[in-house]
């Protein structure tokens, strides 16, 4: 049968990386978001925010590495792996701040599927901006739609998660995944 491979998406501060935490937690293979890393590694060399100064080479770093997260991902034995975002993400931020991108960011995004797409709503009350994340609440929910359109325009039907406790957003997930 094979591995399915999950994506959990949603804009910022969403809840994705705290579900993605949860669900190491509970011993599912899960490729966490790797643009904190790449930010981080930017502030190092004195950049603040490189998705802001140089977005398209910051695009080209993150769809380096998804790809990689994803070809990493051919040998694994368990039944599914999650996430933290999939390299559609890449194309809808890109359309979110209006800058176009190389045509290969469509041919890689046509070129790799995933199973199922889970998407988290901007959520107000666990909204928090802090030193990676800069977005207002605003554009956050500029971007939720960005992802929804990306992915409905890649082919996926993205699966809305509710809002509610980790547990409670996790276990959502799991039961969805044992329905299909």
């Amino acid at each position: 049968m094979g591995i399915k491979r999950i994506v959990i998406t949603g804009g910022p501060g969403t809840g994705k990386s705290t579900i993605i935490d949860h669900l190491i937690k509970k011993g599912y293979t899960c490729k966490e978001e790797i643009s904190r890393e790449i930010t981080l590694n930017a502030q190092k060399d004195g950049i603040d925010q490189l998705f802001l100064t140089h977005p398209l080479l910051f695009s080209e770093l993150l769809l380096k590495g998804r790809l990689e997260q994803y070809n990493n991902t051919k040998n694994i034995t368990q039944e599914f792996i999650f996430f933290d975002r999939g390299i559609p993400d890449i194309l809808a931020y890109m359309d979110f701040i209006g800058d176009g991108y190389p045509d290969n960011f469509m041919e890689v995004a046509k070129n790799t599927s995933y199973n199922v797409v889970f998407i988290l709503k901007p959520w107000k009350a666990i909204y928090k901006i802090d030193n990676e994340r800069y977005e207002s609440f605003q554009q956050a929910q500029e971007i939720h739609t960005h992802l929804l359109n990306t992915y409905l325009k890649y082919n996926y039907t993205p699966i809305d998660v509710p809002f509610g406790t980790v547990e409670e957003r996790t276990h959502f997930i799991l039961k969805a995944l044992q329905d299909l």
